[in-house]
């Protein structure tokens, strides 16, 4: 059977973009139930959810009285969704009021619920919002940062409803999980890398890796979906931002060090997914470097960058779980073992390399060794996946129990 999605729709401007949500959702098999509220109606009128549905709209307690929808629709749901939830929903949500067939069914439901909020910054600044979220993540609710850009009007700040196929991402990763999955990062700071770094050699030219950072972007999605608060540095990478992080986007390797390091001091957890390059040029050219006339190339010196994974495993603190990578083409768990010593880190994450390996794929499979001797062999499966059964081993890590 097709998991039953509910899908809540406050009384914002940020209504439309719950069609393109609502889309992805029902051409991905799930059935859909649109749950309006009255505000919402005047954004996105009842027959558009329907026609995109192929459902009949709920939206109050008194049609379809005999089915008892307002307790109907909750205990029968896999997942509820609420795009946008506006700053009065968070707060009618957080004091468990259920004056609408929204609320009541956020009442009812005993699945995983993800909030979207949408709003004036102001608005997700105020001191009542921040403490309505509070509550509300404490109660195990995923409520996703909103993105910064432009809002209604001229204003732009944080408080943009994120990118339609990002909130899906994080609904799917959350089906993904089961019914019983709890949001076991709420409370968490957690700080992932992603990407590859590149080192100018002149205005035209770089040095560089072929990360496309795609398995650092699914630890940001996966984190998001446990309900942490995920600060993302990005380096070069040409995907769309994950909804629900706080984007920092980053060039060189002395650029990722600065923003890895400033975030890291908050973090509970580290996952450096990046590929920082190991040397940079010794010096820059200020004009293209041109081909001589006897056709030789030229000599280009290179110096050491830093080495951030290993910074970090002497200045974190002890209650802190480290996790670093090893992109491997030959002996990849002994270079591995002896890359976890040097890092200090708690795990690390093994891959084999190639040319048609890892970068740019959609699938992973990995060896993740840890500082304490476990051995954790993830076969072929989708990034994603493979973040998730990461996750797993750094929870058990954060929350003491056995890994």
């Amino acid at each position: 059977m097709s998991p039953r999605i509910i899908l809540g729709v406050g009384g914002g401007i940020a209504a439309y973009k719950a069609c393109e949500l609502l889309r992805l959702f029902t051409e991905s098999g799930h059935q859909v139930r649109v749950v309006p509220t009255a505000s919402a109606l005047h954004f996105v009128g009842a027959a558009t959810w329907s026609a995109l549905s192929g459902q009949p709209v709920a939206d109050d307690v008194w049609s379809d009285v005999h089915e008892v929808p307002h307790v109907r629709l909750g205990q029968q749901a896999d997942l509820v969704v609420v795009a946008p939830a506006t700053t009065d929903l968070l707060a009618r949500a957080a004091h468990g009021l259920a004056d609408d067939l929204l609320t009541n069914t956020l009442l009812t439901a005993r699945c995983p619920v993800v909030l979207a909020p949408a709003m004036h910054t102001e608005m997700w600044e105020h001191p009542a919002t921040v403490a309505n979220v509070a509550t509300l993540r404490s109660r195990g609710v995923r409520v996703v940062e909103p993105a910064v850009g432009r809002l209604t009007g001229a204003d732009t700040g944080k408080g943009r409803l994120p990118d339609p196929a990002e909130l899906f991402a994080v609904a799917r990763r959350v089906l993904a999980r089961g019914a019983a999955a709890t949001a076991d990062l709420t409370g968490k700071h957690v700080l992932v890398t992603a990407g590859g770094t590149r080192e100018p050699l002149d205005p035209v030219r770089f040095l560089g890796n072929r990360s496309s950072g795609k398995q650092g972007y699914a630890f940001a999605r996966a984190a998001v979906a446990r309900g942490a608060r995920v600060t993302l540095v990005s380096a070069n990478v040409a995907l769309p931002d994950p909804a629900g992080v706080d984007l920092v986007r980053v060039s060189t390797t002395a650029e990722l060090r600065e923003a890895t390091l400033t975030s890291a001091d908050r973090a509970d957890a580290v996952v450096l997914a990046a590929a920082p390059a190991d040397f940079r040029p010794a010096t820059y050219a200020t004009g293209k470097i041109k081909k001589s006339d006897d056709g030789s190339a030229p000599t280009i010196e290179l110096v050491a960058n830093p080495d951030i994974a290993a910074e970090l495993g002497k200045r974190r603190r002890p209650e802190q779980v480290l996790v670093v990578f090893a992109a491997e083409t030959s002996d990849a768990e002994a270079n591995g073992r002896a890359k976890l010593a040097r890092k200090r880190a708690d795990l690390i994450v093994i891959n084999e390399v190639g040319p048609d390996q890892v970068f740019g794929a959609d699938t992973n499979a990995a060896t993740v060794i840890g500082a304490d001797g476990s051995v954790s062999r993830m076969p072929e499966q989708s990034k994603e996946d493979l973040a998730d059964g990461v996750w797993d081993l750094i929870v058990s890590r954060l929350t003491g129990c056995p890994g």
